[in-house]
């Protein structure tokens, strides 16, 4: 078909690092080391409703993998929303990426453009620490933040679970966490929390509190 020959003529003009082609969204599998795991309905109703009238604008970006396999480096949003309208095929940029270059693709594509949860944040920071030895002064500078806002993103992983899966969920805020975080240990910390839950503490109020016991 026409539409075949352009896209084929339009592969030929781009780099071989920055192929432009079309697969069907069954042909691509999810990235492991994307670090959003929670997708809101809302949003992706409302990228859903968009590609209806407009198509998908922004291509997602895919590498190869040795099986000659499709995995997505970014755009799961756009994935997600095409499976639900059973578009039979989707715009993609073909990258040959390392995994490091995936991890990175994807957290910055999140930041930049849907803000993950704090614990999906710090989740995907310690990944790059681990799985990759990065320092956090070298993580600081990759994602364009400072080496403090790093440092106590990190600290929420510290937390007791129950505490972070209400932070992961909105229903306490991060600005109340890192409070939390200055209670001495879990049992203090779980008693705050369930105290900021159950009476609606602000911040403030919490800060307050933190330091009567330091007084004590």
């Amino acid at each position: 078909s026409s539409a075949a020959s352009d896209v084929y003529k339009r592969q030929e003009q781009v780099s071989s690092k920055d192929r432009i082609i079309y697969l069907s969204p069954e042909e691509i599998q999810l990235n492991p080391y994307q670090p959003r795991k929670n997708f809101a309905h809302q949003d992706l109703e409302d990228l859903i409703n968009s590609i209806k009238e407009h198509g998908i604008i922004q291509p997602l970006i895919v590498s190869q993998t040795k099986e000659g396999k499709y995995q997505l480096i970014a755009g799961e949003r756009r994935l997600r929303a095409a499976k639900f309208l059973d578009l039979p095929k989707v715009p993609v940029i073909l990258r040959k990426a390392s995994e490091i270059e995936k991890l990175e693709l994807s957290l910055v594509e999140n930041i930049q453009r849907k803000d993950l949860n704090p614990i999906e944040k710090a989740r995907a920071y310690q990944k790059l620490i681990e799985e990759f030895g990065y320092t956090q002064e070298k993580l600081a500078k990759k994602i364009g933040k400072s080496r403090p806002s790093v440092t106590n993103t990190l600290r929420l992983l510290s937390l007791p679970e129950e505490i972070k899966d209400a932070l992961a969920k909105g229903r306490i805020s991060e600005a109340h966490a890192r409070v939390i975080l200055g209670f001495d240990n879990p049992v203090e910390q779980l008693n705050i929390f369930r105290k900021i839950i159950l009476r609606g503490l602000t911040v403030h109020e919490v800060e307050e509190r933190a330091k009567k016991r330091r007084k004590k």
